[in-house]
């Protein structure tokens, strides 16, 4: 057996070790079914919200290419608020991987 090899027998065995250590977790520290729902759920209200400010961003650019002022202030109100439901969105989801994880 040359050093090569037991270098390398080594290595995996670390490997190997790491990857069992890893796989390991208390019962306290699981997520629990209704909680993946839960992030998975917040998950897809700010992908909405995303996908709302875009749409809100291409309004707002045709409407002030077309000169339409009333329509501008009104796409930038939305604008602001999707935002402001984007930022709720994501501290409710914080919120919830906090408390997920806790023990």
């Amino acid at each position: 057996m040359s050093v090569r090899q037991v270098a390398l027998g080594l290595g995996m065995l670390g490997v190997f070790a790491m990857s069992a250590a890893a796989q390991q977790t208390t019962s306290d520290s699981k997520i629990t079914r209704p909680e993946r729902r839960e992030l998975r759920r917040d998950k897809r209200e700010i992908h909405q919200d995303r996908r709302e400010i875009r749409s809100d961003r291409r309004e707002l650019r045709r409407d002030v290419k077309e000169g339409d002022k009333a329509e501008v202030r009104r796409d930038k109100r939305e604008l602001r608020q999707d935002h402001r439901e984007l930022r709720q969105d994501r501290r409710e989801a914080r919120r919830d991987v906090k408390e997920a994880k806790k023990p």
